[in-house]
């Protein structure tokens, strides 16, 4: 008769987040806010929401003129300083991060303009770093912004593909910025680290630290939250 011995392992696994993320957005309307409230649900980073310097101003008035009028500034002369519509102060060092994820409107075919103010200021600084787009707008393609983008931040490691998320889909959002992520392969661009079960068990089930079940013989550790976990693993030997 054949005997049969089951050996059981326990280990711990450890998912450890090393690089640092910066999330940075202009909103007019609450597209662009909710969507990057929705995003910091799913990643762990640092958030900054760029504001313009005047108050009160009705962007949306007479076809929003000055919005256009701001665009037309900065297309004419993108080197000035002067062009770009003044913002309040941002307290941020760029220089922390290691990836960047742009949330930005779209006015006429172009980033907002005062996100592209803060990006004047502090693209140069964003060399060799990851670069993420996320654009909100009602129906138009995005290439314009993603022009603004690079020209702003000429030494950045933009990731692809950039997210392209219309004002219809915002409530949606989270399916959406959940695949994106996946796309661009944000695990590795933000130094996350997963240990993978031992592929020689036969059976392994996954608890939190308190206990809790996670899953049983899941494939892999990926997607879960950064974190210490128990694997109780077995093995049968014949």
């Amino acid at each position: 008769m054949k005997k049969l011995m089951t050996i059981m392992a326990m280990v711990m696994a450890v998912v450890a987040v090393n690089a640092k993320t910066l999330v940075v957005y202009y909103s007019y309307t609450s597209n662009v806010h909710n969507i990057m409230n929705e995003l910091t649900k799913q990643i762990d980073a640092d958030i900054v929401r760029v504001e313009p310097a005047e108050k009160g101003l009705d962007y949306a008035a007479n076809n929003y003129a000055i919005g256009s009028a701001q665009i037309a500034a900065i297309r004419n002369n993108p080197n000035d300083a002067s062009s770009y519509p003044a913002i309040d102060p941002v307290d941020v060092n760029v220089a922390d991060y290691d990836c960047i994820i742009i949330g930005a409107p779209l006015w006429w075919s172009q980033m907002a303009a005062p996100l592209q103010t803060f990006l004047f200021h502090n693209g140069p600084a964003m060399a060799g770093k990851k670069i993420g787009l996320i654009v909100s707008s009602a129906s138009s393609g995005i290439s314009g912004v993603e022009s603004d983008a690079k020209r702003l931040i000429p030494d950045g490691d933009f990731l692809s593909p950039s997210l392209w998320i219309k004002s219809a889909q915002t409530s949606s959002s989270a399916s959406m910025l959940q695949q994106w992520l996946k796309d661009i392969n944000y695990g590795a661009v933000s130094g996350v680290e997963y240990l993978q079960p031992d592929k020689s068990m036969d059976s392994f089930t996954v608890y939190s630290i308190s206990g809790r079940l996670i899953g049983k013989n899941l494939e892999s550790l990926d997607g879960l939250d950064k974190g210490i976990y128990i694997i109780n693993g077995k093995k049968i030997c014949k």
